[in-house]
């Protein structure tokens, strides 16, 4: 087993699933009801991507999960190895800082945080991730999501500037912490670019990567979401996505 300071840490940004806070933006062609469901779905997936990406590098998985009084909610999305870090501040740009403040101050020789719209994300990103963070130098690694954003942001020091004076929740997220990373001198390593399912479009095009006919001949290495899958199946069998 390798040591906490030869490990990463990669933790999923998640909100507590709770009816009418989740997924909101998939309503009214879910219902409030069935698109909390599918968020729990979404972070059981991603915690379960992380074990995977466990078993080829030196990673331990977290959630790292908002309101910090839902530690209960959580308990049963996790992996056995999964961890939960509760949050310390409001907003996105602190909980992120915080996590990766949190997770390095513990011994780790590098943090990974991953957002919980993804469920398909290849594992192989997340290994990627890790072992770029395992060469020796300061380094930020960045995975751009198709809408501006990014799914991952992986580090080895908690740079505040990383989080700072950021468009969040717009198309500009990724080239701003970009231009951050500079302004530090960090160069970011850069992942393939994937997708956050976030609205309806992305609800579809998630069913169709899930079922459809190409599916087989697949060569992306998506991650197969088999929670998310059963869901949206049984969505599917409903009407509701048919």
């Amino acid at each position: 087993m390798a040591r906490r300071g030869e490990c990463c840490a990669i933790a999923v940004m998640a909100k507590a699933p709770r009816i009418g806070d989740a997924k909101t933006r998939l309503v009214p062609r879910l219902s409030a009801e069935e698109a909390a469901g599918l968020s729990a779905c979404f972070i059981r997936d991603a915690a379960e991507n992380i074990a995977a990406a466990a078993k080829e590098a030196a990673i331990d998985g977290y959630i790292a999960f908002s309101p910090p009084d839902a530690e209960a909610e959580f308990a049963p999305l996790l992996t056995q190895d999964t961890r939960l870090l509760p949050s310390r501040r409001p907003g996105l740009g602190a909980s992120l800082f915080d996590a990766a403040e949190k997770l390095l101050a513990t011994g780790y020789g590098a943090a990974c945080l991953v957002n919980s719209d993804s469920p398909t994300l290849p594992t192989s990103m997340l290994i990627d991730a890790a072992r770029a963070l395992s060469i020796h130098g300061d380094r930020v690694v960045l995975g751009p999501a198709e809408d501006g954003g990014y799914y991952l942001i992986g580090l080895k020091q908690a740079h505040a500037r990383l989080f700072e004076e950021i468009a969040w929740s717009t198309s500009s997220v990724f080239a701003q912490t970009v231009e951050r990373a500079r302004e530090i001198g960090l160069e970011p390593v850069v992942l393939p670019t994937w997708y956050d399912v976030d609205d309806v479009a992305a609800l579809h095009r998630l069913h169709l990567e899930l079922f459809g006919e190409g599916d087989q001949h697949d060569r992306t290495g998506a991650h197969r979401a088999r929670h998310s899958a059963a869901f949206m199946r049984d969505l599917f069998r409903k009407g509701t996505l048919g």
